[in-house]
């Protein structure tokens, strides 16, 4: 008899294919997010887990998967898994990382520009029928080409954010725990500062570090209050690094430009205030919502599921 395995959600055909190969599969019942009952119902005689980040796989929901020997995250983050207590019984976590960091930058940038130059306020107005004319003084935005930015977290993402902003003559500054060798920080163009320095002296500031309990609210409103006036803050990591109601009185007291955010605190649940500033872009956490990255996303975690239920070591081990 094959293993058996429960999806949380669909994914692409292909991924589909290829773990019906190698197990039977059981889905959940939601179109959206399952619930945490329905998990525990349909874990406990599984012996792989495939989930994504919007599934909470705490102690509970793993205790009642007595056969698990996998659980495979179809993100490249995995706060919404208790890992400790997942390696205490001897099951592998995985993840899906490498495969969206050039998407992810993308959007960063995306974001970036898009504040800047405030370009869904010029849709809206647009669309809208308000165009008579060019004029002088319509939508005037920020420069970005020679401007300083600041990179939180320097990892993968980080640093192929900084490989594109030497496309726009800027000077990049980043803050991480663990500093790059000098030759590498030579090459993209980089000088490692302190968080406080990085908020005091950037014109962009963008976060790519993971959710840890050292980085939640990294950024309230003390550190709002380092920041240029002109500055814009792009979140595109994770939500709760971000203190939602600091980022509100720094968006509507002018202590900041503008804000992009791809992610939010309390996810899907969004700072009621934000959606009536002008001044920032919300995204629905699209990061790496392109069809190439999230089916290869979708593939590397049913590869991790496959290598986990038979026993050998997954390729991607949190």
């Amino acid at each position: 008899m094959k293993p058996k395995v429960l999806l949380t959600h669909q994914l692409f055909p292909e991924a589909i294919e290829l773990i019906k190969k190698e197990a039977e599969i059981e889905f959940c019942s939601s179109d959206h997010s399952p619930s945490k009952k329905e998990i525990i119902q349909k874990i406990k005689d599984k012996q792989g887990l495939l989930c994504l980040l919007v599934d909470t796989i705490d102690q509970e929901v793993i205790a009642a998967g007595q056969q698990l020997k996998v659980i495979a995250n179809c993100a490249v983050g995995y706060n919404n898994i208790d890992v400790e207590y997942a390696h205490s019984r001897g099951i592998y976590v995985t993840n899906t990382p490498g495969v969206l960091t050039e998407t992810t930058a993308d959007l960063t940038w995306a974001l970036l520009l898009a504040v800047a130059r405030r370009v869904p306020e010029a849709d809206r107005f647009t669309r809208a029928g308000r165009f008579t004319g060019w004029r002088l003084d319509l939508f005037l935005g920020q420069e970005v080409t020679g401007k300083q930015l600041g990179i939180i977290g320097l990892g993968r993402i980080g640093r192929a954010v900084a490989e594109r902003a030497q496309g726009f003559k800027m000077k990049v500054i980043y803050t991480d725990p663990r500093p790059l060798p000098e030759e590498e920080e030579r090459k993209l163009g980089v000088k490692r500062v302190s968080l406080d320095d990085l908020l005091k002296y950037s014109d962009f500031v963008t976060i790519h570090t993971a959710l840890t309990p050292q980085t939640y609210h990294l950024i309230s409103a003390r550190e709002f209050a380092l920041m240029k006036k002109e500055a814009i803050l792009i979140n595109v990591a994770r939500g709760p690094v971000v203190d939602e109601k600091a980022l509100v009185e720094a968006l509507e007291k002018k202590q900041i430009w503008g804000a992009g955010l791809d992610v939010y605190e309390r996810e899907p649940l969004i700072e009621e205030k934000l959606l009536r500033l002008d001044n920032v872009v919300l995204l629905p956490h699209i990061g790496s919502a392109s069809r190439e990255t999230r089916l290869k996303m979708a593939l590397t975690a049913a590869k991790n599921l496959i290598q986990g239920i038979q026993g050998k070591k997954p390729d991607n081990l949190v």
